[in-house]
């Protein structure tokens, strides 16, 4: 599947206005911040195309999975060259992988999607995005006995409501467990959930502005859920190659891990 799509100053501002202060400015007027592409030429079903949990159906472009619940898992990043303002983009995109396994916890299908990014002077961006889909509520996952380091904290960040809001309406994701209590408690979150997206892109700013630069490689999961109405941490270590980022919740849980591979590595 292939959509297109334009790097426009309002989208770019959409962005902006979401982050707050946790992006990484890249040198040159026209360059975008790391991240932006998940705002591009996203998936734009009609009200006929979206399931009960108001994610695009099943059977459009993924596989008809018999099992109703739907999380990210993480995926990989490879920026080859920045997205810039004024850019005209084509998006293609194709399920690349499907895996089902049993378990304890349930059934489930991983399923991977790639997608590539590429304007008039080439390809600018690959990627990888891991679903999961499962038919029971989420494993919950309790603090460890030694939370993580506080010196390693680089960001704090509020999960408000309206910015849970933003990344939706920014990336077009219509999947009710962002933005409405109801339905997240009845697929058995204790909150709002924070988007794996928004995650990733936190991390991969964060690494950007510790390396002076968006890293060639980002690759990143999510291990447990992250909910609105705590504040947050995005940390990263220091004088390690790939640069190790996670993002811990208040209660000292990590929920997303990623390494960031510098450009000449």
């Amino acid at each position: 599947m292939t959509r297109e799509d334009t790097v426009t100053p309002r989208l770019v501002a959409e962005y902006r206005a979401a982050m707050g202060r946790c992006l990484h400015d890249p040198p040159g007027t026209d360059n975008c911040p790391p991240g932006l592409h998940w705002g591009l030429a996203p998936a734009i079903p009609s009200y006929g195309d979206v399931g009960p949990d108001g994610a695009e159906a099943k059977g459009v472009f993924l596989p008809p999975i018999p099992l109703p619940r739907r999380m990210w898992a993480g995926g990989a990043i490879e920026t080859l060259q920045p997205l810039r303002i004024g850019q005209h983009i084509q998006r293609t995109s194709a399920v690349s992988d499907i895996k089902f396994r049993e378990g304890g916890a349930g059934n489930l299908y991983l399923v991977s999607i790639s997608h590539a990014i590429s304007a008039a002077d080439g390809l600018l961006l690959r990627e990888r995005q891991d679903l999961v889909f499962r038919g029971g509520a989420p494993k919950e996952v309790s603090a460890p006995q030694s939370p993580p380091p506080s010196e390693g904290v680089a960001w704090t960040v509020e999960p408000s409501p309206l910015l849970l809001f933003r990344f939706s309406a920014f990336t077009f994701n219509g999947h009710r467990i962002h933005y409405d209590a109801h339905h997240a408690a009845a697929e058995g979150y204790a909150g709002l959930v924070v988007h794996g997206p928004l995650q990733a892109a936190l991390m991969l700013n964060l690494a950007a502005s510790a390396m002076g630069a968006v890293p060639r490689r980002f690759e990143y999961r999510c291990v447990a859920p992250l909910f609105g109405g705590h504040p947050f941490t995005v940390q990263r270590d220091a004088g390690t190659s790939p640069l190790a980022i996670r993002i811990v919740r208040h209660d000292g849980v990590t929920t997303a891990e990623g390494q960031a591979h510098a450009r000449e590595t």
